[in-house]
């Protein structure tokens, strides 16, 4: 009929639309008995009570919605008034990181020690046995030794209060650190992470000084204080330190008697990773060594002493281990007694003439002996990978590091199932299957629960 009054090209679109209108309406009535069955009916069910409810429920969802919506508001206001162009910024990579470094206080003059005044690490203390074993008895719930030849030790460690000078160092550090903390969990041993400098005049290598006589001070339960550089690895975790082979000596360091006393040879130890008796000889050994520590004319003036005094000693500044080698080769007599220079096993192992055995030695040995055949620590002298520039072409000395970190957590990792793919690869993969029986998978290594921390009843 409707042909008859319009055309028929008219009369098709005419029908298209009402198809169309049609699919529209059913969409909405469709629309509407969803919102019913999700939002509900109402309290009756009837349209009035269902308009209600969904008002209620987009109000619900937009007051949920306001807090982020604020809170975006918020971040991005000093940026709309021009106060901070980075304040808004949320890319880690394009932020001007120096704003974060600068310390509040920058510009205010540090004190300044008398320049006329002999150096000292602090005031002159000559009963500190005494103190100490005065303390030990009134506080028995804090005892120097936990077990039978097992004394309660320190390590520690640290780090600049500043990122490194390059953004690899940071993560380098990190996996420093957790290296250690797994050995001192494994060994009973207490651990001290420092990022401040106690000293300004004791920066570099001689920042370790005041930290270590204020850490004795402070914990006279401490018998031993284990520093240890943040650049040395323990990579045989099951080694322990024999310590009833120290009972009659306070500083225990890797090196040689003949290369110090008959030498004065300037590497004939290290100061990398040694062990200091809580006592008053320590703490005149201190007061001996730091004098040469302080920087400027002091430490430069030490410098060119040390290197005319001692065998094959380049010229630069004075530092704590030529320092030490000096002490000991000119003063034997009155510090020698108490010295013992350890050489049975690695209390300091140079990397470059051990990590490329790693491989050798899992073939050949397995932990536990601390020596050649597994050493107790890797240290990276010279390769510095929190500053710029090292002794080492850096990708040796990265690709060494990772490598020394993945051997010694192969030891941590093995006590759940895991080791490294490789000493060079991040992967781990499961060396033994799981067991509906896990308590009796055998502890090859004796790590899991040490016999030393046994309770005894």
């Amino acid at each position: 009929m409707l042909d008859r009054i319009i055309s028929p090209t008219r009369a098709r679109q005419f029908h298209r639309l009402f198809q169309k209108g049609k699919l529209t309406l059913l969409c909405l009535v469709l629309t509407i008995l969803m919102l019913r069955g999700n939002l509900g009916a109402g309290k009756f069910g009837t349209p009035e009570k269902d308009l209600d409810e969904i008002r209620e429920t987009f109000s619900y969802i937009r007051r949920r919605a306001e807090p982020r919506r604020v809170l975006e508001e918020v971040s991005i206001e000093p940026k709309s008034i021009g106060t901070d162009n980075n304040a808004g910024n949320k890319n880690y990579a394009e932020f001007d990181i120096t704003k974060v470094l600068k310390d509040e206080d920058d510009g205010v003059p540090e004190f300044k020690r008398d320049p006329s005044q002999p150096y000292t690490l602090g005031p002159k203390i000559s009963n500190w046995d005494d103190q100490r074993s005065e303390w030990l008895n009134k506080n028995p719930g804090f005892p120097n030794f936990i077990a039978e030849n097992k004394p309660r030790v320190l390590l520690v460690t640290g780090s600049s209060p500043k990122p490194c000078e390059n953004p690899v160092g940071d993560h380098y550090l990190l996996k420093s650190i957790k290296n250690k903390i797994d050995y001192c969990r494994l060994h009973g041993i207490e651990i001290f992470y420092n990022m401040a400098l106690f000293d300004a005049e004791m920066a570099g290598f001689w920042a370790k000084l005041p930290l270590i006589r204020k850490l004795l001070l402070s914990h006279p339960e401490i018998e031993f204080l284990w520093w240890m550089d943040s650049d040395a690895m323990f990579t045989d975790m099951a080694f322990e330190v024999p310590w009833e082979r120290y009972k009659d000596h306070n500083f225990v360091m890797h090196g040689w008697n003949e290369m110090i006393y008959d030498q004065k040879n300037w590497i004939g130890l290290n100061t990398g990773s040694f062990l200091l008796r809580n006592s008053q000889w320590s703490l005149d050994m201190l007061d001996t060594w730091a004098p040469m520590g302080p920087k400027g004319k002091i430490r430069d003036e030490a410098g060119r002493l040390l290197t005319k005094e001692l065998k094959g000693r380049p010229v630069f500044e004075a530092d704590d281990q030529s320092a030490m080698v000096y002490i000991l080769a000119t003063q034997r007599e009155k510090w020698g007694e108490k010295v013992y220079l350890e050489n049975a096993y690695y209390l300091h192992g140079y990397w470059g003439i051990l990590v490329d055995k790693y491989e050798e030695m899992i073939e050949n040995y397995h932990p536990g002996f601390g020596d050649h055949r597994w050493p107790l620590v890797t240290h990276f002298v010279g390769c510095k990978p929190c500053g710029k520039f090292g002794d080492y072409p850096v990708e040796r000395c990265l690709k060494q590091m990772d490598r020394a970190f993945n051997f010694g957590d192969d030891q941590i990792l093995q006590m759940y199932g895991f080791s490294h793919k490789s000493l060079g690869s991040r992967k781990v993969q499961r060396i033994r299957n799981e067991t509906s029986k896990p308590l009796e998978v055998k502890d090859e290594l004796g790590l899991l629960h040490p016999a030393f921390k046994a309770v005894k009843v």
